[in-house]
């Protein structure tokens, strides 16, 4: 990738803040990869997040991850002010703002395509005011109207997300007779209030929402399910990365893996989500799932050169077959 800017501390002015350069393109969410997955790196300028709440509350620590992200080939920095954990506390709004808005504003500048991820419509505002491309919202089935409002007046791409309740309710709310089909027909009912405010189906991208208002055993049958959300016929999300259902997986001993060992085991949910043609993954360790999307995107090409050569074999066979016919003499038959 070749750099849009200086990694802290080099070039020719030293500061404590990431050294940038004015970017030579525009990042733009019509310029993403095609041909694989999509990586989001996530950013939370938060002091509780759950993996990595308080590393990046400054904004120095907060722009230097997210350019490591960046040019670790993330194509997406999702950038929060709100941890979304269970049993968080609410933030107001110009908290929020205060938070990640110079952070957004300088990531942008760098040439990073910045999602911002908030249920809050006057943040998302100011995020795409300051150049963000993107919105992230966890609302799910709570989602405001004003957000709903502002994405049909911008038509700017739109993550929903399948939840219920809230961080201090959700983990109560794990009700379902199907899961799977509970979360799509509840998706899609969401999806409708969006479509009757008159935003373009093309810019709604849908996240099954693994670990919220989800336990263990039911974010592994969306796992194994992301076709059902496929259907609707959007684009799709997945956010696995670190989740407590992993590390309950790669328990040791009694004790469940803490979060930033459960890596790995993203990683594989990336490699199996992306074999499954989904859009994006959203990830906390972006280089191994970069890799993992490329893996998953040239397996893919060689089912389908393997399918295309045996279609390509079929129609050759039965061309000769039918060309054999022709030139068949036709019997003689005896005279009666």
């Amino acid at each position: 990738m070749d750099s849009l800017a200086a990694a802290p501390g080099t070039g020719p002015a030293t500061s404590p803040l990431p050294v940038l350069r004015a970017r030579t393109a525009m990042a733009s969410f019509d310029r993403l990869p095609s041909d694989r997955t999509v990586v989001m790196g996530i950013l939370n300028c938060t002091p509780d997040s759950f993996s990595d709440g308080g590393e990046y509350t400054s904004l120095d620590t907060a722009i230097s991850h997210g350019l490591r992200m960046f040019y670790g080939g993330a194509d997406i920095i999702d950038v929060g002010g709100e941890s979304t954990r269970p049993g968080a506390e609410d933030v107001d709004e110009a908290e929020e703002q205060r938070r990640i808005m110079p952070v957004i504003e300088a990531l942008t500048k760098a040439g990073a395509l910045v999602s911002v991820d908030t249920r809050h419509a006057s943040t998302a505002a100011l995020a795409l005011d300051a150049g963000a491309g993107l919105i992230n919202d966890v609302s799910g089935t709570h989602v405001h109207p004003d957000m709903i409002a502002l994405i049909a007046e911008r038509q700017v791409p739109y993550v929903l997300m399948h939840s219920r309740g809230d961080s201090r309710s959700m983990d109560t709310l794990t009700q379902y007779r199907d899961v799977v089909e509970d979360m799509v027909r509840e998706l899609a009912e969401v999806r409708e209030r969006f479509y009757a405010a008159g935003v373009a189906p093309e810019k709604l991208i849908l996240d099954p929402g693994i670990g919220f208002s989800k336990n263990a055993e039911q974010n592994w049958e969306l796992l194994a399910n992301l076709d059902r959300v496929a259907e609707l016929g959007n684009r799709v999300l997945v956010g696995t990365s670190r989740k407590r259902f992993l590390g309950s997986l790669l328990t040791t001993a009694g004790k469940a893996a803490a979060p930033k060992e459960r890596d790995d085991a993203t990683s594989a949910t990336t490699a199996l989500a992306a074999a499954q043609g989904i859009w994006g993954v959203r990830v906390h360790d972006v280089g191994a799932s970069v890799d993992a999307a490329k893996v998953a995107a040239r397996m893919l090409v060689g089912r389908r050169n393997r399918e295309a050569r045996l279609t390509e074999q079929g129609q050759a066979e039965q061309e000769r077959a039918a060309s054999t016919a022709q030139t068949q003499p036709e019997p003689v038959r005896a005279a009666l």
